[in-house]
Order: structure tokens, then C-alpha cells, then sequence
């Protein structure tokens, strides 16, 4: 078990020595939500090209639910020899999990809301269209799932004030803001249910925030806003926050200091139990309820993806918000809880 922020976590999420050209699929099936991501995957026309490219799609019906494992599922017994989904984080891990499980490669076709997953995988979130190359001209590297339970996640899963973040609507649109504008009060009236993580011989009781991740994001963005350096290194990253005071909190993170933060990477199981049977919790930025205690763990290796062979990679424009973000987060903290005393 090591802190992340010991890791020198500086490389490019995956190397290109690590994919390896593959033949063009040739039963591809695409899941495709036309609503996600602001209606992004209908003013790219996703459907369309993929059907041009040979992909069977399935365009979802926002007033007809369906257990999308379950239809992935079915279309590998029908013969699918790849799956896909245009769709945000979350519906892209439960499709992934069913193309780990089979064996089968998986392409990201990032028509979400903010598509983190896409990022670390330097595909275009700019033109979500750009993906559908992997169908044709594609190469191939393997990368690890996260598993909270039974559930799969592609990016991390949080508890306490950070699945708090994840009920309110307003997460989608605006991460950052939300965390600003929710948990300082959050912090500040220590609400919810009491928890406690345990890391191998590592125990943190009652931090009021904490973020699984799938691989460890990068040392100056603690609070998974932003980037991972890899996508196939094997480990867990963790990250528990508990104060005394929320006023400390904020003075210490003003100040760039990590005291009162847990902050490791590890490959073992890491558990999170509370004082209650089910918790509220944020699956890749869906709000879930699972039961206690949860336990986390990685898989290495096991999700084939199939990404285009030129990608643009992470222009300067998207570097991660890192300590700045926190800092931000650590200010409103202060404000509430100078406020809460003084008024």
C-alpha cells in the first residue's frame, strides 16, 4: 500500500506501447442514449455513422427503461463480437462490466455530460463522433474495473459528502461548482450516516468525505476532479477526508497542506461500513443506495478497449483543477463555518 502523493504519478494514462492493432469487429453492437450529455450522441449523428459502419444499434428510449446489462448481455448470446455505448460514465460501466465478464472488446463513444472515463483514454470529448473509428481502424489496450460490490465502476465511487454531491441535480452540469456550493455545509453540520474505511491494516474512522477510484488520480488533484495518470495499474486510489473542525480543513488546504487527508493507493480491498444497513453512494456520478458494508476492489486488466488509432489526447486546456479547485472548496468551508459561529 502506498500514498498516492509518493507515486509520481506523471504519465500519460496509457502509453502507446501498450495497445496493439486489431481487425475490425465484425458483429459490433452500440448502445446509444440520445438524451445523454445534452442530446450530444443526435447532433453527432452517432447512430447514424455507426449503422454506416456496420454497428447494430439500439437507440434508448428515455420512457421505456431497460436493464441495459441485460440487453448487452443478450446481444453477445446473439452473436456481438463488440460492445459499445454512447452514453455517460455510468451506463458506460454497466455495459463495460458485461464486455469484461464475455471477453469482448469495448468502445467508449464519450456522449456524456463530462465523460472522465473518454478523457483518460485520450479520446475527442469534443466530437464524441471521432470515436467511432475504434469500429474500423482501431487498437487495442487492457484496463482495469473497479467493483464497489457487485457494481462496476469506471471512474470512482463515493460516500459521505461526496456521494452528497452526487444526489443534487445541479452535479451534472457543474462539478465544481456544486462542491463548492454543498459541501462546506455539508462538512459543517457533519450530516449522514458515521463511516469508517479500512485498507488493509489501514483503519479511518468517521471521515466525512471518501473517494474510491479506479486507479489513483493525479497527485495534485486529490479530490477526483480531474485526471489519472494510468488506467491499468492495478490499484486502488483512496481518499478520506475527516477534520475536527471544518475551519481546520479549510485552513490546512489553504495553506496546500494534506493533514487530515488520507490519501493512498493500494491493491487490496477497501471497505466502507457505516452505522446503517444501506448508504447513499455515487456510482461514476449516478446516485445508488448499497448495502453495508461495501467492499471495493480492482481487477487488472480485464476491459478490452478499442480506441482509434490517432487520438488528440488531453489538449493544455484540460488540465486537471487540482489543488486550485480544492482551494475553492476549502475557502467556502471556512466562510460557513465562520458564519455559523458568528451569526
Amino acid at each position: 500500500m502506498r500514498r498516492a502523493d509518493e507515486r509520481g504519478l506523471s504519465a500519460p494514462a496509457m502509453t502507446e506501447n501498450t495497445f496493439r492493432p486489431v481487425a475490425a469487429a465484425r458483429r459490433p453492437y452500440l448502445i446509444v442514449n440520445p438524451r445523454s450529455g445534452g442530446g450530444k450522441a443526435s447532433r453527432f449523428r452517432i447512430a447514424e455513422k455507426a449503422r454506416a459502419l456496420g454497428a447494430q444499434v439500439l437507440l434508448l428510449d428515455p420512457s421505456r427503461p431497460q436493464d441495459l446489462a441485460t440487453v448487452a448481455r443478450r446481444a453477445v448470446d446473439d452473436g456481438a463480437d463488440l460492445l459499445g455505448v454512447a452514453a455517460g460514465d455510468g451506463t458506460q460501466a454497466l455495459v463495460a462490466g458485461v464486455a469484461a465478464k464475455n471477453g469482448v472488446p469495448f468502445v467508449v463513444i464519450p456522449a456524456g455530460t463530462r465523460n472522465h472515463f473518454a478523457m483518460d483514454l485520450g479520446l475527442d470529448r469534443d466530437d464524441p463522433s471521432a470515436a467511432l473509428e475504434a469500429l474500423t481502424d482501431g487498437v487495442e489496450l487492457r484496463v482495469d474495473l473497479g467493483f464497489a460490490g457487485e457494481r462496476v465502476f469506471v471512474n470512482n465511487v463515493s460516500f459521505g459528502a461526496y456521494a452528497a454531491l452526487v444526489q443534487d441535480p445541479a452535479y451534472r452540469e457543474d462539478k465544481i461548482g456544486t462542491t463548492v456550493r454543498i459541501l462546506p455545509e455539508f462538512l459543517a453540520r457533519h450530516q449522514g450516516p458515521e463511516l469508517v474505511v479500512r485498507a488493509g491494516l489501514l483503519t479511518v474512522d468517521r471521515p466525512d468525505a471518501v473517494l474510491v477510484s479506479n486507479n489513483p488520480y493525479r497527485a495534485d488533484d486529490p479530490a477526483g476532479l480531474g485526471r489519472r495518470a494510468q488506467l491499468d495499474s492495478g490499484l486502488l486510489g483512496v481518499l478520506a477526508a475527516r477534520a475536527e473542525t471544518p475551519a481546520e480543513t479549510a485552513a490546512r488546504l489553504r495553506e496546500g497542506q494534506t493533514h487530515g487527508l488520507t490519501n493512498l493507493a493500494t491493491s487490496e480491498e477497501v471497505v466502507v461500513d457505516a452505522d446503517v444497513p444501506f448508504i447513499p453512494v455515487g456510482l461514476d456520478g449516478e446516485a445508488v443506495t448499497l448495502p453495508t458494508p461495501v467492499r471495493c476492489r480492482i481487477i487488472p486488466g480485464t476491459l478490452r478497449v478499442r480506441v482509434p488509432r490517432h487520438r488528440p489526447g488531453v489538449a493544455p486546456a484540460e488540465r486537471p483543477p487540482g489543488r486550485g479547485a480544492i482551494r475553492r472548496v476549502a475557502s467556502a468551508v471556512g466562510r460557513t463555518v465562520h458564519g455559523r459561529h458568528t451569526g
